[in-house]
């Protein structure tokens, strides 16, 4: 096998390690609503109004994606085994 494709192969190996440890050690991530500071959305005419940000509900955080799969596969799994 070419050195280079084993390299590349091991990388993503890495790092979906890494992601899945990310994930398990820490479930949640920032808000990625482009102007969601910290759960508030303040409006761009009056600085000082603001609401909650629907995404994160005001939490300023947000489950991973992977861990949003994590979640659905044991849930899939605890219900076959009924």
């Amino acid at each position: 096998m070419d050195p280079i494709a084993l390299l590349a192969i091991l990388a993503a190996l890495g790092y979906a390690a890494f992601y899945l440890i990310m994930c398990a050690a820490f479930p949640f991530g920032h808000c990625r609503r482009p102007r969601c500071q910290g759960g508030r959305l303040y409006s761009r005419i009056y600085t000082k109004a603001f609401r909650d940000c629907p995404r994160c509900e005001g939490t300023g955080r947000r489950v991973r994606i992977g861990r949003r799969v994590y979640e659905y596969l044991r849930g899939e799994y605890k219900a076959g085994n009924r």
